[in-house]
């Protein structure tokens, strides 16, 4: 491990979280965001599913580990929600199956250390008329509606209250956005940039709000190295240094 040692945001999920550093996707900015701050950790599985997920639990955060995250963002609930295939086969987990599972998943992460904060983020909606219209000859046919989305949406909303985990609405969050069926995602699934933007400000909007010490969010926390140095840039008067540990000018958004 190099140092200084930062805390720790893992990232956890289906493939919404392994592209997240694909076509400006969220990841990368949570990383410009947190650069100097935080360690942004990528442990995303395409066509996962949340009984997949909890298989895996152990090894991906294992009880015994030396250093715990101080956050997860958690994200299971899109291949879960696809419909059944009459082989038994595929991705699909019945809703009350899924429930248990994403419950064990707070349960587990919970018992990380105290200070492991979570953020699970509820099923996104889909471009249905473009998910039905590229349907390949590699795949059976997918059934994906914004029907079966917002059940398990709100299943995973409903979940977290009951827990006391933070939880984003994506669901709702993307059709704020006017035009998202076309402006959100890649592939009618999959994120493009603006959906992306959409994930990062809706993260930030819980991690500014919520009463966790030490505060998580990044206006809040150390820079790393963010001293004053002589080997700085001169200042126009020629006389001082300008340090630059807190610049974000280079940021197409400025977040709040």
């Amino acid at each position: 491990m190099v140092g200084p040692s930062r805390p720790q945001f893992v990232l956890f999920g289906s493939s919404i979280v392994q592209l997240c550093f694909s076509h400006g996707g969220w990841g990368s900015i949570l990383s410009d965001i947190y650069s100097r701050k935080a360690d942004i950790l990528l442990r995303g599985y395409y066509g996962w599913n949340s009984r997949r997920a909890v298989q895996v639990l152990d090894q991906v955060f294992p009880k015994d580990a030396p250093v715990q995250p101080a956050l997860v963002i958690v994200y299971f609930g899109g291949n879960d929600s696809m419909g059944p295939h009459s082989s038994g086969l595929g991705p699909h987990v019945p809703l009350d199956e899924y429930m248990e599972n994403m419950r064990k998943i707070a349960v587990h992460l919970k018992s990380l250390s105290d200070t492991t904060r979570i953020i699970f983020m509820s099923c996104p909606p889909v471009d249905e008329a473009r998910v039905s219209s590229s349907t390949s000859g590699i795949f059976s046919e997918v059934v994906r509606t914004n029907e079966l989305c917002q059940i398990y949406s709100n299943s995973c909303i409903k979940l977290c209250q009951e827990l006391g985990v933070k939880v984003v609405d994506l669901f709702s969050a993307f059709q704020k956005r006017d035009g998202w069926t076309t402006a959100c995602f890649t592939d009618g699934i999959h994120l493009s940039a603006e959906g992306s933007k959409i994930v990062v400000e809706e993260i930030l909007k819980v991690l500014k709000e919520a009463e966790w010490v030490p505060s998580l969010h990044w206006k809040s926390m150390p820079t790393e190295f963010s001293e004053d140095s002589p080997y700085d840039l001169v200042a126009a008067d020629g006389k001082q240094t300008l340090n630059p540990s807190e610049w974000t000018f280079h940021r197409e958004v400025h977040w709040d």
